[in-house]
């Protein structure tokens, strides 16, 4: 049985539907452990989907991918894992119906607290992702493939692929290499 979702508010739906598509054709990057699947979605919970949906989380740069799976293996996550293999891969996207969000001012107006956003600790998610969680939720029930929202761990966007919404196909992955986060991290610790 589905979970429950609470009825999607008017204004939201709304806003989303006044939006116009756009497309995007480019890299994303994103970082997996070693051995896993990177064009496998997920239906994880994250900041942008509220478990109901298929997501690919993705970052529109390469540093931008690290910092965000740095984030989780090291601070967001209640418990550091031990030191695991990891890979950055390079993926070439063709997304034909893109909600971009990444402009200032577009997730305020969809009803987001911008001055917490990605500010909360990964225990306090629950304070910042519903909100997200429905931004998300309604852009998958409006057929969008992706949504491009600002990076909330490096200055960028993230792409959230929904994955349902197209082919496997307009996903290529052009290039891989193993990474180390703590690495990365060191060398990039006031960039981000």
């Amino acid at each position: 049985m589905a979970p429950h979702r609470p009825p999607r508010p008017k204004a939201l739906l709304d806003a989303i539907e006044a939006e116009s598509p756009t497309e995007f054709f480019g890299s994303v990057w994103r970082v997996v452990t070693d051995g896993f699947d990177p064009l496998r979605p997920s239906r994880a919970g994250g900041r942008w989907d509220d478990g109901s949906f298929d997501v690919l989380y993705t970052a529109s740069s390469r540093d931008g991918a690290l910092a965000e799976s740095w984030f989780h293996a090291a601070k967001g996550q209640p418990i550091l894992p031990s030191k695991t293999s990891k890979r950055l891969f390079q993926i070439e996207a063709e997304l034909h119906r893109v909600l971009d969000l990444s402009a200032e001012g577009k997730l305020a107006a969809l009803g987001v607290n911008v001055t917490a956003f990605g500010r909360l600790s990964y225990v306090q998610r629950a304070e910042e992702y519903p909100t997200l969680q429905q931004i998300g939720e309604v852009a998958f029930f409006h057929d969008y493939q992706a949504v491009i929202v600002p990076s909330a761990r490096w200055v960028g966007t993230n792409v959230v692929i929904m994955t349902e919404h197209l082919v496997l196909t307009q996903l290529d992955i052009v290039d891989d290499e193993p990474v180390d986060l703590a690495e990365w991290a060191l060398a990039n610790r006031a960039k981000g």
